[in-house]
């Protein structure tokens, strides 16, 4: 995700020239706004031509890239610790060095020691900015003013002498004003990652639907070693139709161990000559190595200000940087460098708009989700009591059968009691049945003042209250049924004394 942030002082600062999203090219640190880039002629992912080279990796191959067939020691071609002039996982070749050299001592943010055609170059800009000797009269009062125009807008030529030729104005001039410093996010992956950006000019869709072809094309750049495999990383869209396309790439040894080529080693396998217009052929406009910048470079990009760029601005730009740790300044020359980072921020903010949606799409969903499931608890709830109630009439009934013909026993005669009590403390006036009257008197108030006031007023579910009935109603018919065995019981304990009763005076007349 790209981080974007502001000056208190300067437009919004958005990625650098030549840097998309904020990458930053490990091998070199040029200019800003000044790269070209050629557009592919057509979108197609054939193979491309190879001139001059047998592959990336073959082992016939003494320039640029060289790994052998397995991670041994030697000194030629293979992979190894000593790799001559060649490029290989144990370090950076002689090749990459100078190339690291030369752009770390001529690029945007080195200030090496002035040159005399520097020198000249000063002097000559002073001249035709202040003193101007081509007409010798009034006229060149007003040829220094029309320069100092032509400065500030970073364009045009500077005529100031008849012998000498004119000075070109650039927005890379130290007097141009449409310049300001801006913040891009440092890139914190690792050269081991192997990660390697490729911009093309076709949209994402078409890179998508055609991504095993476009995996196939580089792997046939690489050489087509089998050892070999072109990973895609990620994906994503850019302004102006672009697509930037992440990939790594393994390489397999032949003991069963594999490694991802360094990211500096691929880039600078891809900056060939050759092996750059077989890229562009496939429609790739820029390539960098997503790497991380080292301490040491990180300290001379901030210790030296780039070209054209105010000294003091740029220690400014230093202070006011909002986290050090993970931004560093860049210059913003020109309208159109803002407009592309106008564009970037613009293309972020739909992605990241695009990202709110689907999150919102999500958290609706949960939330159906959440209502279906407390809805099914509920409906889960009610059937799990109709059937504990079912349960219950069950085990009565099983109960009552099972004690069918007995008399009442003791434990049963210690719940009748209890029942007794529980009853007679429920009627006493003093008890739960006076509070209970109180309750019920304070529900009727409430109901009243509620109906009056257009209060909330609660009610109990029909289903539930339904249930409630039917327990209730079980339990009076329980307690009925209990009360009528009992009855019966005491009908026939007094038909037996009864009888007893009658049947001894006979049997006393007739022992008499």
């Amino acid at each position: 995700m790209v981080e974007l942030w502001a000056c208190a002082w300067v437009s919004p600062c958005l990625p650098a020239a030549g840097f998309p999203e904020n990458l930053w090219e490990a091998s070199a640190f040029g200019g800003f706004g000044t790269t070209t880039t050629t557009a592919a002629p057509a979108f197609s992912f054939s193979a491309p031509t190879n001139t001059g080279t047998t592959g990336l990796f073959g082992a016939t191959q003494n320039k640029g890239f060289g790994f052998g067939t397995s991670f041994g020691t030697g000194t030629g071609t293979g992979l190894g610790t000593g790799l001559g002039t060649g490029l290989g996982f144990g370090g950076f070749g002689t090749q990459q060095q100078q190339q690291q050299q030369t752009s770390l001592g001529g690029g945007l943010f080195s200030q090496p020691a002035q040159t005399p055609a520097q020198s000249n170059q000063l002097i000559n800009t002073a001249s035709a900015l202040s003193a101007p000797t081509l007409l010798g009269d009034e006229r060149d009062a007003i040829l220094a003013k029309w320069n100092q125009l032509q400065a500030f807008w970073g364009t045009g030529k500077g005529y100031f002498s008849n012998n000498i030729a004119p000075v070109e104005f650039t927005q890379e001039n130290p007097f141009c004003r449409f310049k300001a410093v801006g913040y891009s996010l440092m890139p914190n992956n690792k050269d081991e990652d192997g990660l390697v950006v490729l911009v093309f000019n076709r949209k994402e869709a078409d890179i998508r639907s055609q991504q095993q072809q476009l995996v196939e094309s580089l792997h046939k750049i690489l050489g087509g070693n089998q050892t070999l495999t072109v990973n895609v990383e990620g994906v994503k869209t850019m302004p102006d139709d672009q697509t930037e396309v992440i990939i790594y790439v393994v390489e397999r040894s032949p003991n069963g161990t594999s490694r991802r080529v360094p990211a500096t080693t691929l880039y600078a396998h891809f900056e060939q000559a050759n092996i750059k217009s077989s890229l562009q052929q496939l429609g790739v406009s820029f390539s960098m190595a997503r790497t991380e910048l080292s301490p040491a470079q990180v300290k001379q990009l901030l210790q030296n200000p780039p070209a054209g760029v105010d000294p003091i601005i740029w220690e400014q730009a230093k202070v006011d940087n909002p986290d050090p740790d993970k931004l560093i300044p860049v210059p913003m020359v020109g309208f159109k460098e803002l407009l592309r980072r106008l564009k970037v921020q613009d293309q972020m903010t739909k992605q990241h708009q695009t990202r709110l949606d689907i999150i919102s799409e999500d958290i609706s969903e949960l939330q159906k989700n959440q209502t279906t499931t407390m809805a099914k608890i509920a409906q889960y709830k009610r059937k799990l009591m109709a059937l504990s109630h079912r349960t219950l009439q069950v085990l009565i009934k099983q109960e009552i059968q099972r004690k069918s013909g007995y008399a009442i026993q003791a434990d049963e005669e210690q719940l009748r009691v209890q029942l007794d009590i529980i009853q007679c403390e429920l009627n006493a006036p003093t008890q739960f049945r006076g509070r209970l009257n109180e309750l019920m008197s304070q529900i009727r108030m409430q109901n009243h003042f509620g109906a009056v006031r257009a209060e909330e007023r609660y009610y109990i579910d029909s289903d539930l209250l339904r249930e409630i009935k039917q327990h209730l109603k079980q339990q009076q018919e329980g307690l009925s049924h209990l009360i009528s065995i009992i009855k019966d019981d005491l009908e026939d304990i007094k038909l037996i004394e009864h009888e007893l009763n009658e049947s001894l005076p006979m049997r006393g007349g007739f022992f008499s």
